[in-house]
């Protein structure tokens, strides 16, 4: 196949020949091979040109797909001897990438010196193909995953959170419904619509809660600082307010109903081949983000 496929690229037999490092004749024999097995003739041929029969062009594009397949397997075992190497290109979340995201891919460059990082961090859903990026990762609902590979990585809870000294004053609200009566603290991002407080609801059913407050910042560290200092109320992940709950600076709300896990993914295009650096970035991402989350 790999033969024919030369021949027919390169247009004729010896053209494949010298390409391959083969004399015309075995060039030929290849060809000749694939017909008597097939049963069908897949060049017309004369002294002066070549060209693919109808059968011979649709067997064509099926043994370059064949072929394909077969040197991304002999690359996997290539990987499995080697380390990676060269630029890994990934957009990330602004905040997210940051305090999670970053740290591991960090870490994995320290394990492997001939791997090169560009990181780039920033709210603004990126295309892969068009902006040269290896990597994506993505928090929440996926709008359109046409000709990407999707890998779920870690989930991150989201609770409702307040000061003490906030609750103390206005109340502590117990229903969803309740939140209504209370000062939110809203992210938002540049240009962007207010997005809704989540909460699970009955079977698969998701129940929503549209904030609106005074206040508005589109970063989840000055959302945790003000409702810290008893501003008002906030929905952000639990691994971003755990340690500030632990010290007393945020009491969790509604707890008797059950966190809204925010789905963290990992997208890549769809190739024949995954290249080794985006494979162990991929599965280093996966092991070590969930931890963080619990």
């Amino acid at each position: 196949m790999a033969v024919f496929v030369r021949a027919v690229d390169l247009g004729s037999f010896a053209a494949a020949a010298a390409a391959l490092d083969l004399s015309g004749p075995m060039v030929g024999k290849h060809v000749r091979f694939l017909e008597e097995r097939l049963g069908v003739r897949l060049l017309n041929r004369t002294t002066r040109r070549q060209s693919l029969t109808d059968f011979g062009r649709a067997y064509y594009e099926r043994c370059r797909i064949v072929l394909a397949e077969a040197d991304a397997a002999d690359a996997l075992a290539a990987d499995q001897l080697s380390q990676p190497r060269g630029k890994l290109r990934v957009t990330m979340p602004a905040h997210f990438g940051r305090h999670c995201v970053a740290p591991v891919l960090l870490k994995l460059a320290r394990q492997y010196p001939m791997l090169e990082l560009d990181l780039s961090l920033s709210d603004r859903f990126a295309d892969l193909a068009e902006d040269g990026f290896d990597l994506a990762i993505r928090t929440g609902d996926l709008e359109d995953k046409a000709g990407l590979i999707v890998r779920s990585v870690a989930r991150q809870d989201m609770v409702v959170c307040a000061a003490p000294a906030y609750v103390k004053v206005h109340g502590e609200p117990r229903q969803v419904e309740d939140l209504a009566d209370h000062h939110a603290i809203v992210y938002r991002r540049l240009g962007q619509i207010v997005q809704p407080w989540l909460f699970p609801g009955e079977g698969q059913a998701v129940c929503q809660f549209a904030p609106e407050g005074r206040l508005r910042l589109d970063d989840l560290d000055a959302i945790a600082d003000a409702a810290s200092d008893g501003m008002g109320i906030a929905w952000l992940p639990w691994w971003l307010v755990r340690e500030r709950v632990k010290a007393g600076a945020l009491v969790t709300l509604l707890p008797d109903h059950a966190r809204y896990p925010y789905d963290c993914h990992a997208l890549w295009l769809r190739t024949p081949h995954l290249p080794l650096k985006v494979r162990l970035a991929v599965d280093a991402l996966a092991a070590a983000l969930p931890k963080m989350m619990a």
